[in-house]
């Protein structure tokens, strides 16, 4: 970035008159620090404001074919896209186009379509409240809810459980109830590498006697011991020993360890009875299905009973609880289920709608719960197309869209032509790889309106767009004047964002590209796009005519540290399902996952990514250094299967036809549950079948996959990354 572009913006991180880091979706509290981000998040705000640039002489250079043999950490070091570039049907390379151009190509090929359904409009979690509100009207005014977005494959099985449960399908915690809570539960959550400013309220609630229980496969070296960098304690002494117990749960454990919890409670007599005679429905028959749970769970879990029971010693003599969890619950086949037993947990003891306990589902995208909330959904509520269409005139489609991976499937079975992809990367996020690639091939059109060069861009379709946008840390001048956006992050808190980094050349805001689009597509639709780009102000305003919560939008975001929406759980104990109440749930029981003599597969970040991004191929939290090609395996299972750590393997998912393979990984010995494994994507998408999807949400189950291990036919062509010293010396016990 520069050293004064550095000082400048790193400054103005997560401040109130500053930005909204593009990483995580952790929140900030009203009193901010000097210094209010994590590594990742300085090395997030570095790759948007990155100073070297790609433009059309590298592209010239470049053939796509070219390109697309590079890996995706080379592509990411290319600099900030510069103009917008097109690549015309039967051309080799990318070429310049101009602004006005490139929006009457996108007009021109949506208008040949069949039908609206035949379009995909997905949006990544990085976009703001008023692009992605401005995004879902282009699509709506189009016709047709395809607006599958980063939600679905990620917290889609939080927000399908909690909205059934409770009401709403957001947390119901803010930094107040961490502040007196007695016990936090972390459940398949690795806040050191993906929201480590968590790490700080998690030391701060350790330090004033709180208790932290973290549910993880992995002995993950952020959840054991913290070394705050901007305390004197954490640069020169031993810094906070955070979990008191870790449970080493197997993949699929989770389930059963909230029925064991609430059994114990149940019968320990923890149970608030007033709560669930006021408040809730269904109890009688969630305590019966309780009984009825055979008598081994621990076997379930994967632990052993005495650890088990350490952990109930931790909730017994805990008044208040918060359960948090992300990606290790909600990206398996059961995570609906697991989701909403853990719900019945809190139910159970009455831990919703008072001080100091709740339910905290942390986000991993920055603004990928603002996204959702306004309207970029496949199945939207009724209620808020009414609105749509009370306030712009026209016939807001009714039809359900489809989700991420019904959209991937409609592409590769030719039912859909053309995809719009606002910030994500969906090469590397979908999965199976194979496919996603040659589907994205496969369409008639596909634009990307991203700020650097990814993946997604080198598997174009017959045309394909890229269209460079702003980034975060970018000042974004509009005719009116400067301009803010807003983000809201995992505990439903609004607020501003404004760059203030002289952009790289002439780019484009997401909000005036899209509107730019629609003024070429709809312009008589009733939206006034030109107003739009002109002040964001002016959507603002029309947000506030359509979604509650709202109200005085424009003047309470400008208040310091924005406003908190409302969460009538959380609020005031009211349940808005249909009958007024939260619901039990009887959740069939899901034993973990077994493969006979194989091992069960989770796909995970390194500690040098953030979601698809690609920072450094090393892994420092873990040990692995000079790669990303590594499977992580129980030394017995290594044994087991006759392997020596150290070696190249195939990573192999199916059989027969359907035989799916990860070619060329480094066995490492690590400290997993036995049959489990471990490997980062997106280098192990290609093992996750479109199939392979949680049953109710349609989620991948990233965290779930069915796997064998094979030596590789020919290891010499494989990069060679190594272990050099596991921070975990004496296996998963310690």
């Amino acid at each position: 970035m520069g050293a004064i572009d550095t000082a400048r913006t790193l400054r103005e991180i997560n401040q109130t008159e500053g930005f909204d880091c593009p990483g995580c979706a952790w929140p900030e509290r009203e009193q901010r620090e000097t210094i209010e981000f994590c590594e990742n998040g300085a090395k997030a705000v570095a790759e948007q404001a990155d100073r070297r640039r790609c433009g059309p002489d590298f592209f010239a250079r470049h053939s796509i074919v070219e390109l697309a043999k590079q890996d995706d950490f080379w592509l990411g070091q290319r600099g900030r896209i510069t103009q917008p570039m097109v690549r015309r049907e039967g051309s080799t390379h990318y070429e310049p186009i101009p602004w006005k151009e490139a929006f009457a190509l996108v007009a021109e090929e949506l208008s040949t379509l069949d039908s609206a359904d035949e379009a995909i409009f997905y949006t990544s979690g990085r976009t703001s409240n008023e692009a992605a509100f401005v995004f879902q009207l282009l699509a709506r005014a189009f016709g047709t809810n395809n607006l599958p977005d980063c939600s679905n494959l990620c917290h889609e099985p939080t927000s399908v459980a909690l909205d059934a449960a409770i009401g709403i399908g957001k947390g119901s915690v803010t930094f107040e109830d961490f502040d007196v809570a007695d016990l936090v539960i972390v459940v398949g959550q690795n806040p050191g590498t993906n929201h480590p400013r968590m790490l700080t309220t998690l030391e701060e609630l350790k330090r004033r006697g709180g208790r932290i229980i973290a549910v993880n496969p992995l002995p993950e070296a952020g959840l054991l011991r913290f070394k705050h960098p901007q305390r004197l304690r954490g640069t020169v002494g031993t810094g906070t020993k955070l979990a008191d117990l870790h449970l080493p749960v197997r993949l699929g454990g989770d389930q059963a360890l909230f029925r064991w919890l609430s059994r114990r409670a149940m019968e320990a007599g923890m149970v608030d009875d007033g709560f669930i005679e006021e408040h809730t429905d269904g109890y009688a028959a969630y305590a019966a299905a309780l009984v009825q749970d055979h008598d081994d769970l621990a076997s379930d879990v994967g632990v052993s009973l005495e650890m088990l029971e350490a952990a109930w010693e931790l909730v017994r003599t805990s008044e208040r609880i918060i359960i948090c969890w992300a990606m290790g619950v909600t990206q398996h086949r059961d995570a609906v289920a697991t989701i909403r037993d853990i719900v019945n947990f809190a139910l159970l003891t009455g831990s919703i709608g008072r001080p100091g306990a709740g339910l905290s589902p942390i986000r991993g995208h920055s603004n990928v719960q603002g996204d959702r909330t306004m309207g970029v959904w496949s199945t939207p509520k009724p209620e808020f197309l009414d609105r749509l269409t009370a306030t712009f005139g026209f016939d807001s489609p009714r039809a359900p869209g489809l989700d991420a991976v019904g959209s991937l499937e409609a592409i590769r079975d030719g039912k859909a032509r053309m995809l719009i992809n606002l910030g994500g990367n969906v090469a590397r996020s979908f999965p199976d790889s194979t496919v996603t690639e040659r589907a994205l091939r496969a369409c008639r059109m596909t634009v990307h309106i991203s700020t650097k060069l990814n993946r997604s861009h080198v598997v174009p379709g017959e045309i394909a767009l890229i269209l460079p946008t702003l980034g975060r840390p970018d000042a974004d001048q509009q005719r009116s004047g400067a301009q803010f956006v807003t983000i809201e992050d995992s505990f439903g808190t609004v607020h501003r964002s404004q760059g203030h980094l002289t952009p790289p050349v002439d780019l484009q805001s997401e909000v005036a590209i899209i509107c730019g689009i629609a003024i070429a597509l709809v312009p008589m639709c009733g939206v006034p796009w030109n107003d739009y780009t002109l002040d964001y102000a002016r959507i603002r305003a029309d947000v506030e005519r359509v979604i509650p919560g709202f109200e005085r939008f424009e003047e309470r975001v400008r208040e310091p540290g924005g406003f908190l929406l409302p969460h009538p759980p959380r609020d005031r104990r009211i349940f808005p399902t249909p009958s007024n109440r939260a619901q039990f749930s009887v959740e069939k029981l899901h034993a973990p996952y077994h493969h006979g003599g194989g091992l069960v597969l989770q796909s995970l970040r390194s500690h040098d990514q953030f979601n698809t991004t690609i920072y450094g191929l090393d892994d420092r939290y873990r040990g692995v250094s000079g790669g990303r090609r590594v499977v992580l395996v129980n030394p017995a299972d290594i044994e087991r299967l006759g392997l020596t750590a150290g070696e190249i393997v195939d990573v192999v998912a199916g059989a027969g036809q359907s035989e799916r393979v990860a070619r060329g990984f480094r066995l490492l010995a690590y400290p997993t549950p036995i049959g489990c494994a471990a490997a980062y994507y997106p280098e192990a998408n290609v093992l996750i079948g479109t199939g392979d999807r949680s049953t109710e949400s349609g989620t991948p189950s990233y965290k779930s996959i069915l796997v064998n291990l094979r030596r590789s036919g020919d290891p010499t062509n494989w990069p060679c990354p190594t272990l050099i010293e596991t921070p975990f010396k004496t296996g998963i016990a310690e």
